[in-house]
């Protein structure tokens, strides 16, 4: 591990400590840690973010605007392999907020999630990237025997 000096004004200097605050960390360290990880995830294609990820997109969108609700479901189910599950809500008669869980790639995540965004007539939409690594590993549950594969999530 490698120790960083950084010079911070006294307002910013506050703003984490009230992060560190609201947020239950016990030290500055780990407040920043976790932040600069988050924007480091957030802003990387290729290098820096992790090779898998699982991801929560949600997006705001007019549900009457041109099969745009017909499209986004499409989406979905052409990547069916890494999709996990939708939920949508009606927000008023018009416009529906919708949460998309997607596990896979990084990069092929966060490419399905910024088309979807990108969608006409998504009005707002905003992607949250949780890196993971594949921990593949065999077991069995309970005395029955059976053995199979869990590519489980290890964060």
């Amino acid at each position: 591990m490698q120790r960083l000096t950084i010079s911070l004004d006294d307002a910013m200097a506050d703003e984490i400590d009230a992060f560190m605050i609201k947020n239950g960390y016990s030290n500055r360290s780990e407040a920043i840690r976790d932040l600069v990880r988050d924007a480091l995830v957030r802003t990387s294609s290729k290098g820096v973010a992790p090779q898998n990820c699982v991801a929560a997109v949600s997006y705001v969108y007019d549900y009457d605007g041109r099969d745009l609700a017909l499209r986004l479901e499409r989406a979905q189910h052409e990547h069916h392999d890494i999709t996990i599950s939708s939920m949508r809500t009606r927000l008023d008669h018009r416009h529906c907020m919708e949460v998309t869980l997607f596990r896979g790639r990084t990069e092929r995540v966060r490419q399905i999630a910024e088309n979807m965004i990108a969608e006409k007539g998504v009005r707002f939409g905003q992607i949250n990237l949780v890196p993971i690594r594949a921990d593949s590993s065999h077991h069995s549950h309970g005395d029955d025997g059976h053995h199979h594969h869990h590519d489980t999530p290890a964060l």
